[in-house]
């Protein structure tokens, strides 16, 4: 078994949304990183997708490009993004999602030697949280990952490895630690996977260590469109 991480698709089946706008790297982007997927990935192997599914304003607006999982081969583990605004409660998430698609929300999920959990996240700059509602997300869901961390940890008897993920970076630009870095630390995580960010971003790293946990940045824009393979 192997997991492959990818983020921050952006999809609009139902609604059209050209994300060529952004640059040359989203020209044909969706049909990249099917290809990828299709040479790379197995029925045995796991794929997460760190947030930003889709474009789409409403749950069954969603529904059409949720359905472009339903044949791609391995199991996908889905986490909400800032823009995923169809997302509305987790049952009824979970409710139009086709065979082999979880949805994680303040729980976590067991699949072999591993557990996976994790929260959407928030801004971690302290001088954007001086706005209020800033602050109140930002505590909101902290507490969202730790009731999630601490449901994974409820599952591990057996030594299994914990991933997280998040849609948001957990450390600021400067790789400082912030209060979800030491809760991530807290709780023994192995590793992190994130998206959120695109563009040129200068000097940025899509894989790094930082007190025994690694942390993969998987914008498909950055990751060039490919999959990324969490290293076990």
């Amino acid at each position: 078994m192997k997991i492959f991480a990818i983020s921050d698709l952006h999809l609009s089946i139902n609604n059209p949304k050209p994300m060529d706008i952004f640059g040359p790297v989203w020209d044909n982007y969706l049909d990249k990183i099917i290809d990828d997927w299709k040479e790379k990935v197995t029925d045995d192997d796991i794929v997460l997708l760190a947030g930003d599914l889709s474009w789409a304003m409403k749950l069954e607006d969603a529904i059409p490009d949720i359905e472009i999982l339903r044949n791609l081969k391995g199991t996908k583990i889905l986490l909400r993004g800032n823009h995923d605004y169809w997302w509305s409660t987790i049952s009824k998430v979970r409710n139009i999602l086709p065979e082999k698609v979880y949805a994680i929300q303040n729980d976590s999920l067991e699949i072999g030697d591993y557990i996976f959990c994790g929260t959407r996240g928030w801004i971690v700059d302290n001088s954007k949280l001086n706005n209020g509602e800033d602050k109140k997300i930002f505590d909101r869901e902290l507490i969202r990952l730790e009731l999630s961390l601490k449901d994974a940890k409820s599952k591990q008897t057996r030594g299994q490895k914990i991933i997280c993920m998040l849609h948001f970076p957990p450390y600021d630009r400067n790789y400082n630690p912030t209060a979800f870095t030491n809760l991530i630390e807290s709780y023994g995580v192995d590793t992190v996977v994130f998206g959120h960010l695109h563009g040129k971003i200068p000097n940025i790293k899509k894989i790094l260590t930082i007190n025994h946990v690694n942390y993969y940045l998987t914008s498909c824009d950055i990751v060039g469109n490919k999959l990324m393979e969490i290293q076990k």
